[in-house]
């Protein structure tokens, strides 16, 4: 009975560390690409809550990459603090066995694995692709924003935009590059398609209007004429613009369920769903279904530094050192998986029999101990 109490609070104590470890991975990271997603509003023009919605959306993609690493790390803290303090040692003396803390490691590392499929299988893609459609459903909200002085600016589809100088809203010295055909209805002949090009001395930007003065627009046609019309004042509508942002849902934000579905499929043809694509669908779903594998590897690993020896191979800083360098090569490999067989084959093997390697090693460790004592 108290040895299970005593199971069970090293467990929490483990999935504690691991929360904690992993909360504060994800928070760095999600600080650096929140900066990055910050030109969701300077180039793009969206809402401050559209940037926020989508940044915190995409934390379910970052924090799902760090489990392991975190697992990782809170599992060593564990194992350095009690082997440290000697508490690993009263254990021993007490007879509890250390195959019995090798199941607790394990045990703990098949509850993080279930947890990386939940995230990985289904919420992650779900999440990274509300994000998506957030983008999709939203137009920029304001195009002052995106208007930098003494810099061409291209980030609308066929639109390119150049003020000379900017105070607040009012802009100088503007230059309007429409290739989009975004500015039709300013066009002498609405039903012919045309590049416009607007110059004006001046004018005022409000949300998505802009106020020019003192101007002329230059339509050219496809038989390369021309026509010139000077204004006093004109008012743009930029209702039609469309941002540079991806529409189309990125492989990571695509459902496992139509990963699945493609990567069955005799069908090859579509744009979706093609030979190349396939590839990158093999990869994807190893990161989705296999890794989590590799994660009780990393229990055992730990494990190791529970072997009673001098020898350094055994020092719990190498072994540390061995679940990183794992880390590294799951994450080198993963990236041609789809693209080699052999280490496809490599890649979904290895964790299965290292788990049995390193359980029949740690037994046999530990039976030796005993033997001696």
């Amino acid at each position: 009975m108290l040895q299970n109490k005593i199971y069970l609070n090293f467990s929490i104590e483990i999935f504690k560390i691991f929360l904690v470890v992993l909360f504060g991975l994800s928070l760095i990271a999600l600080t650096v690409r929140a900066v990055n997603f910050l030109d969701l509003i300077v180039d793009n023009g969206y809402s401050v809550s559209i940037y926020f919605q989508y940044s915190l959306l995409n934390l379910l993609g970052i924090s799902v990459k760090f489990i392991p690493l975190s697992f990782l790390i809170s599992l060593s803290i564990f194992v350095f603090k009690h082997l440290q303090d000697n508490e690993f040692v009263i254990l021993w003396t007490s007879g509890v066995e250390k195959i019995s803390l090798v199941k607790i490691f394990v045990f703990s590392s098949l509850i993080i694995s279930s947890i990386y499929f939940l995230f990985s299988i289904f919420l992650t893609p779900l999440a990274l692709n509300k994000s998506r459609t957030i983008l999709n459903e939203n137009n920029f909200n304001s195009f002052l924003p995106t208007v930098k002085t003494q810099k061409f600016s291209d980030s609308f589809k066929g639109f390119t935009f150049f003020v000379e100088k900017k105070i607040n809203n009012q802009i100088e010295n503007i230059f309007i590059h429409d290739a989009g055909n975004n500015l039709q209805n300013l066009s002498p002949d609405i039903n012919e398609t045309s590049h416009n090009t607007i110059l004006a001395k001046n004018g005022v930007i409000n949300l998505k209007k802009i106020l020019l003065n003192n101007g002329q627009i230059i339509s050219s046609k496809k038989n390369n004429e021309s026509e010139i019309i000077n204004f006093d004042q004109l008012i743009i509508n930029l209702n039609t613009l469309n941002t540079m942002t991806i529409k189309k849902p990125k492989i990571q934000e695509t459902s496992t369920s139509e990963l699945m579905s493609c990567l069955m499929s005799s069908k090859d043809n579509t744009s979706f769903c093609n030979k190349s694509f396939k590839k990158e669908i093999i990869s994807t779903l190893n990161r989705r279904i296999v890794i989590p594998f590799y994660i009780p590897i990393i229990a055992l690993i730990c494990a190791m530094s529970l072997i009673k020896s001098k020898r350094l191979y055994l020092n719990k800083y190498c072994n540390f050192l061995y679940c990183f360098i794992m880390l590294i090569f799951t994450e080198l490999a993963i990236k041609y998986t789809g693209i080699n067989n052999l280490v496809l084959y490599i890649f979904i093997i290895l964790p299965i029999f290292l788990f049995f390697l390193l359980y029949i090693f740690l037994n046999y460790k530990f039976s030796r101990e005993l033997k001696h004592e």
